[in-house]
């Protein structure tokens, strides 16, 4: 019942219940018994007021002490309880008001924990993974200094190496740099209408190119046809590519590293698959390798090292085309990771 109701409902009993209870006993009683019938009409008020002020008063105080204390808890940063409402009326509504505030005071409090637990993680992942190829660069600069490499190919080897651990420090600082601007949602994309098939072909030459250098084995096949359109960040897209490229090789366990590439039309999709043959992934680790810092090889050695965020920058990027990403995995075989991203389609003008 709504606050004004009560009210309303009060005004009425005060002003109309003891005038109606007295008119009753006026005639009940004798008419030279004024006295007796002014004295209990002023009984009836007394009574009816009190009953009536300890109802509104139980119906105010009640609620008002509990957000009192609520407001208590929340002061002294204690959002563990829980405020249920007394009523349906307005300090009810009141009541709900400030549960779901809690709720939500509560839920970003513990999101700003995990923040801060993923930052520190982060942080933690990235120092390591930078101190590695650091102390590399060191050693064989001091080893320059002492005259270790004393023949010019002793000098090509280390100037190479010193390179080689240059670049993989930019590329992690790029990871950082890039899952900030994930994180805060400032990508600038670039969307932009091409050929599916032409797109991938383009890709995949990178690819061959790169994996042959490490001296890695690549197949391709593309099943599109020619007139097959996505709408794309092409820059964005190769790096979802590349990443997961990335990972397959940094995991692998064979002589020799195979990636295979296929790409598939499935209705108003474009499929992309990515195979290797490297050691695979454990089944309870399978449905948590696209999220952040989340690592199948706890280890952490430095032929294995990353940041943790190289999969989840992924499955944002393939998210934000409007596709999704998934994969499956075999223990000794290799990992096989799918995503997909809607087709082009021209809407026909009538």
């Amino acid at each position: 019942m709504k606050l004004k109701t009560k009210l309303v409902i009060a005004f009425i009993l005060v002003m109309i219940f003891p005038t109606f209870v007295t008119m009753a006993g006026m005639h009940m009683l004798a008419p030279n018994k004024a006295g007796e019938i002014q004295q209990m009409y002023l009984i009836i008020v007394c009574v009816t007021t009190a009953v009536l002020v300890w109802w509104i008063y139980k119906t105010v105080s009640v609620p008002l002490a509990k957000l009192q204390e609520a407001t208590r808890n929340i002061k002294e940063g204690n959002l563990d309880f829980e405020i249920k409402p007394e009523n349906d009326d307005e300090i009810g509504q009141v009541c709900q008001d400030f549960e779901e505030m809690r709720l939500r005071l509560k839920a970003n409090a513990e999101e700003k924990i995990e923040f801060d637990r993923e930052n520190k993680e982060l942080i933690s992942n990235i120092s390591h993974d930078l101190k590695t190829p650091i102390t590399a660069i060191k050693g064989y600069v001091e080893g320059i200094m002492d005259g270790v490499a004393d023949t010019p190919e002793k000098m090509d080897r280390y100037i190479k190496t010193i390179y080689n651990k240059a670049n993989e420090m930019d590329r992690l600082i790029n990871e950082l740099t890039l899952y900030s601007k994930i994180d805060t949602n400032r990508i600038p994309y670039d969307f932009t209408t091409i050929s599916a098939k032409q797109y991938f072909r383009d890709c995949a030459e990178d690819l061959a190119i790169e994996l042959e250098s490490k001296g890695a084995k690549f197949e391709y096949r593309n099943y599109l046809e020619e007139d097959a359109k996505i709408i794309v960040d092409p820059e964005q897209m190769r790096r979802v590519i590349n990443n997961i490229v990335s990972n397959s090789l940094k995991y692998t366990d064979k002589p020799q590293a195979e990636i295979r590439m296929k790409i598939l039309d499935v209705g108003d999709f474009i499929q992309v698959e990515l195979s290797d043959n490297g050691k695979g992934i454990a089944t309870k680790d399978l449905p948590y390798i696209f999220e952040r810092f989340y690592r199948a090889d706890a280890s952490r050695n430095s032929s294995k090292g990353g940041s943790g965020i190289g999969l989840a920058i992924v499955k944002k990027i393939v998210e934000e085309h409007g596709g999704k990403i998934w994969a499956t995995s075999e223990e000794g075989v290799g990992t096989t990771m799918y995503f997909v991203v809607r087709k082009y389609q021209e809407v026909p003008i009538e």
